[in-house]
């Protein structure tokens, strides 16, 4: 190696920038932008399929619970109430697990309609403008920070009204059927109907009622979930629960 190539250059002149430095500096091309956004939006796509089809499967577990509930209830008279009792506190809690499924797929559903509102619908008609301002800025901000668009009980209303409404109305139809008019016919009393073991008749009625009234709460007191680009994108200082790291 000769004498010049070991001296490291001097002079007043800056010296070149690192590749980091280089990238930080150096603005990205429209194919560059496009392709990025590209991948960006496979990913996206990705992940929301992905938590879409764990809402499928608590919805279908708790559509086989409540049918193997039913089976069992009506096939032995003795338990029929408690047997109920259980199937409907079941279904409350497969229905918080899909309702933070939920609020999960909310993140990503989000930041899909932003990138389709703001990039490809102005691409495919031509005019690269959005009607929302900085909205590279607010999917950057949440790339970094992200956080839930919508809160557990707005998130419970949703899949209440969507899936559950109907499980829970065919429970408690099943349970006053069973209680008021089969039992009855078959024992000919209508005495003692509502005692469970050794419990006094009113606790079967203060545990339907319980799940039923707070159902009927989170529906009528709860905001309604409105699409994610006005409910979350159009306020920017709108501030969301943050999504913890442990279930990014």
């Amino acid at each position: 190696m000769s004498q010049e190539s070991q001296t490291p250059v001097s002079g007043g002149g800056p010296s070149p920038p690192s590749p980091g430095r280089a990238f930080d500096t150096t603005r990205l091309t429209r194919p560059e932008f496009v392709t990025a956004m590209a991948h960006f939006y496979r990913g996206e796509m990705n992940r929301t399929l992905t938590w879409r089809t764990r809402l499928d499967t608590s919805t279908h577990w708790a559509i086989v619970s409540t049918l193997a509930i039913l089976t069992f209830s009506f096939n032995n008279p003795s338990y029929s109430q408690e047997t109920l009792i259980v199937g409907m506190y079941a279904n409350l809690v497969f229905l918080l697990y899909e309702a933070r499924r939920f609020r999960f797929f909310d993140v990503w559903r989000a930041r899909l309609r932003i990138v389709e509102q703001c990039f490809y619908a102005p691409l495919l008609r031509g005019d690269l403008r959005c009607s929302m301002e900085e909205w590279g800025e607010k999917l950057a901000n949440d790339l970094l920070r992200p956080k839930f668009k919508i809160t557990l009980a707005q998130a419970i209303r949703a899949r209440l009204l969507r899936n559950y409404l109907f499980v829970f109305a065919f429970l408690f139809l099943a349970w006053a059927g069973r209680l008021f008019v089969l039992q009855p016919r078959e024992t000919g009393a209508t005495q003692g109907l509502l005692v469970i073991g050794a419990f006094p008749w009113w606790v079967g009625v203060v545990l339907v009622a319980v799940v039923y009234l707070v159902l009927a709460g989170i529906v009528l007191f709860a905001p309604k979930v409105e699409r994610p680009e006005l409910a979350y994108w159009s306020d920017p200082s709108r501030r969301g629960q943050e999504v913890p790291d442990l279930d990014v």
